[in-house]
Parts: C-alpha cells; structure tokens; sequence
C-alpha cells in the first residue's frame, strides 16, 4: 500500500462513522486525493460518491426513436431524453439536459443506462462527495494490515490514535457479533418500523434518521444499512429518495443511504 494511501484511510478512521466529505479539511493536505479515493475505490477499501459525468446515446435507442410513439417501450420523458442525446455529435454532460430536475435526470438516465440505451461515465461527484471506509476496508484494516518493512509513512500520533481506537473499537464489536449479542433480525427490524411510523404518525413514511436512532448501537451504520438493502429486496419494504430537503437538518438528511447515482435513500414504507 502506498504511504498516502494508508495516510488516507488513517485520516478516515477519526471520522465519524469512518466518512466525511472528500473535500472537508481531513484531507486538505492530500495532492491527487481524487486519485487515492479512486485507486482505494478500486481494491473496495472505500466507497464515495459518485455521478453521472458525460452520457451517449447507443444504436439501440438510434433505432428506437425510428420507431412510432405509440410502439415505444419508453416514456415520453425518456424519450425527450433521447431524443436530446440524439442530436448531440458528441456525449454530453447530463446538465446540458435542461428539461429536467437534477433528480429526476438522473432517475431517467440511471434506468435508460440499465436499458443499454444510453452509455455513461461515472465520476467522483464533483459538488459535496464523500467517501466512506467500507466493510471489506475495516476488515482489512483490522485483520490484514502489516506494514512494509522500511517503509517510514511519516504517520503522526494524531493518525495512530485513530487507528488504536479505531482497532479497540472493532475487535471489540466483531467479539460481541461472534458471540451473538448484537443480533437483531430482519423482522424485528421491520417490527421496529411499523412501530415507529405508528409512534411518530409519518404515515407509512419514515424517515432513516429515527431508525438509525434507534438501532445505533448496538448496530453499526453498515450493518443497518445493509438489513434494509434485505428487506426491500425481500418486497417488505421500499426506499425512497429526498425530494425536499427544506423540512431536515444536514446531519438529518446525511442519517440516509448514499447511492452512486441521485440522491440518499431517505424514506422507508412498509409494503
């Protein structure tokens, strides 16, 4: 591992939950952070947020706009998109499509792209990305990390402390999950949220934040996270994004899932 690689992921254990925002102070003075979170993205030792960066449209969808509107497998947004990417020379960036919301844009071109009728090219997000230390980074952190011989990371005690306590932390919380203490199953998780949208009367709508309040801890952050990602495949629940975010506080709205592309998970309902 590189020195600024590892100083990078030092930097991320005295974050809360292990993310911040790639442009925050933690890393201001990184040269090429961009790089480092990208090349540690690679090897799955984080995650961060991503965009759509420049879109194209593909023959598939050049012969689908051929056809009549009636006998299109497509929506009349999608179609204006397309029809959009179709008089283009060249892929363009998503924000030169005008007719739509960022969110919504970014629904429509995430569903075109899993259609093959459109190529993307995904990109660090350029405005407030974070970046996240992932399960597979704490594991290797925790159980596979050996520093290179000679190797001297200039590592300042600010950035050892985090790994210490970062170390005690973990160890300590994967003896307890062995031992079966922390566990809390799918259903009472969903028990748990009817009983909460009952408690606090958001109609079928509650938000994630009261969840994470709730079950955190003894639960961490990704284990949560990951029981939805169950259920909702499961069909007992939906998550649903943001759409005003007037009505919650930053950390509020930060309590959400992130997703590659549009914005947080940040609504759970009960199917």
């Amino acid at each position: 591992m590189e020195t600024n690689e590892l100083k990078f992921l030092l930097k991320l254990l005295g974050c809360a939950d292990y993310r911040t925002g790639l442009s925050s102070s933690t890393f201001s003075s990184f040269k090429g952070r961009d790089k480092i979170c990208r090349d540690l993205g690679e090897r799955e030792l984080v995650d961060y947020s991503r965009e759509i960066a420049t879109v194209k449209i593909l023959p598939p969808a050049q012969a689908l706009l051929k056809l009549e509107s009636a006998d299109l497998p497509i929506t009349d947004k999608e179609r204006k998109v397309l029809d959009k990417l179709s008089k283009a020379t060249a892929k363009i960036a998503p924000s030169e499509i005008t007719s739509l919301k960022a969110a919504e844009r970014g629904e429509i071109l995430k569903s075109l792209s899993e259609r093959g009728l459109i190529a993307t090219e995904i990109k660090i997000q350029r405005i407030k990305a974070e970046v996240w230390l992932t399960e597979r980074g704490i594991e290797f952190l925790r159980d596979e990390y050996i520093p290179n011989k000679g190797v001297n990371p200039a590592v300042s005690l600010d950035m050892l402390g985090n790994y210490l306590h970062f170390l005690r932390k973990n160890l300590r919380v994967k003896s307890e999950q062995v031992s079966g203490s922390l566990a809390i199953s799918d259903e009472e998780i969903l028990q748990i949220i009817q009983k909460l949208d009952q408690e606090l009367g958001t109609e079928n709508y509650l938000p994630i934040f009261h969840l994470r309040q709730k079950l955190q801890p003894p639960m961490s952050r990704n284990d949560l996270d990951q029981a939805l990602y169950r259920l909702q495949k499961s069909d007992k629940i939906d998550l649903s994004s943001l759409q005003e975010v007037s009505a919650y506080t930053p950390e509020q709205i930060d309590a959400g899932i992130p997703q590659n592309i549009g914005g947080q998970l940040f609504f759970i309902t009960v199917n």
